[in-house]
Order: C-alpha cells, then sequence, then structure tokens
C-alpha cells in the first residue's frame, strides 16, 4: 500500500512541479507549487517524519506560498508593459538549466555507494523523541536561539516603526 502511495506522491510531485515552471499565469504556478509542497508533506509522512511534515505544511504551505500569492496579487502584471527576454538569455537559462541537471545525474549516479542504514528504529524521528532530544541534551542551544529570535523580532519591529513628526513652527 505504501508503495501506491509512494508512487501517487510522485506522479503528483512531479507534475505539479513541471507545471510550476511550464505555466504562463503566476497565480497558477504558485497554486501548482502548494500542491507540490503537499506532495513533499505526503512524503515526510511516509518517512514516519511527522515534526518535518508538520513543519513543512505550516511554514511552506500555510505562511510562505500565502505570502507569495499575496504578493503577486498585489503586484500589477500586464503583459503590455511586461518587458520580453532576449533570445540570448533564454538560451543562456536552457544552457544553465541543462548544466545543473548533468550535475545532479552526476551526484546521483555517486549514491549507489552509500549505505542504507537498517538498525534504524521506525520510532526515531517522531515528535516526541525530537521534543526529548532539544529539552534534554540541547537545551541551552534551543533556548539561546530563541532569545536571539525574540531580539530579532523586536529589532524588525523597532526599526519598521515610524517616527511621528512633530512641526515646531
Amino acid at each position: 500500500m505504501e508503495l501506491y502511495i509512494f508512487l501517487f506522491l510522485s506522479a503528483l510531485g512531479i507534475f505539479s512541479g513541471l507545471m510550476t515552471v511550464v505555466s504562463r499565469n503566476p497565480v497558477h504556478s504558485i497554486l501548482y507549487l502548494i500542491i507540490f509542497f503537499f506532495a513533499i508533506t505526503g512524503h515526510y509522512l511516509l518517512l514516519n517524519a511527522q515534526f518535518l511534515a508538520m513543519v513543512n505544511l505550516i511554514v511552506y504551505v500555510g505562511a510562505i506560498m500565502v505570502l507569495f500569492l499575496s504578493t503577486l496579487m498585489l503586484m500589477n502584471l500586464n503583459e503590455e508593459t511586461e518587458q520580453h527576454k532576449p533570445a540570448l538569455a533564454r538560451i543562456g537559462a536552457v544552457v544553465s538549466a541543462g548544466l545543473l541537471m548533468l550535475v545532479l545525474i552526476a551526484v546521483l549516479k555517486k549514491t549507489d555507494n552509500m549505505p542504507v542504514p537498517m538498525d534504524a528504529s521506525p520510532a526515531l524521528s517522531t515528535v516526541k523523541n525530537l521534543g526529548s532530544v532539544l529539552l534534554n541534551q540541547y537545551l541551552f542551544p534551543f533556548e539561546f536561539t530563541s532569545v536571539l529570535f525574540l531580539s530579532a523580532m523586536i529589532g524588525a519591529v523597532l526599526l519598521s516603526k515610524k517616527e511621528k513628526v512633530t512641526d515646531t513652527k
């Protein structure tokens, strides 16, 4: 049963990834990207990585894609005002993508020699184990990171806050 779910999620991910790139309408591209992130979340669940699946769902699908979609809706995307790319830039993009594909194929050919860990427990990547490790073994770095994020958030609010201009006339 898991094989069929994996094949379905893989086909869905490949299809939606291709449609993200091929689609001419930017709103459709973002919607296909959301479907792709759902497929990746399904793969995380198949790998028994519930925490990664929920973080992917909340952060990428819930926050970043909504931000992309709302930003895209606010932009004025008229085809008349859009500049067309020269042919040399298009050829360069195709050559770059082809070279990237060759590098990825070369890297994937080298993965045959990598050993597969067979002694891993299926409950290794559960949220309970992750929380136990974070709050016992890595408590100080975890708390330090939270204080760092809090100070960055306060700094961003203070930088974005507009000062009231008082007229002294």
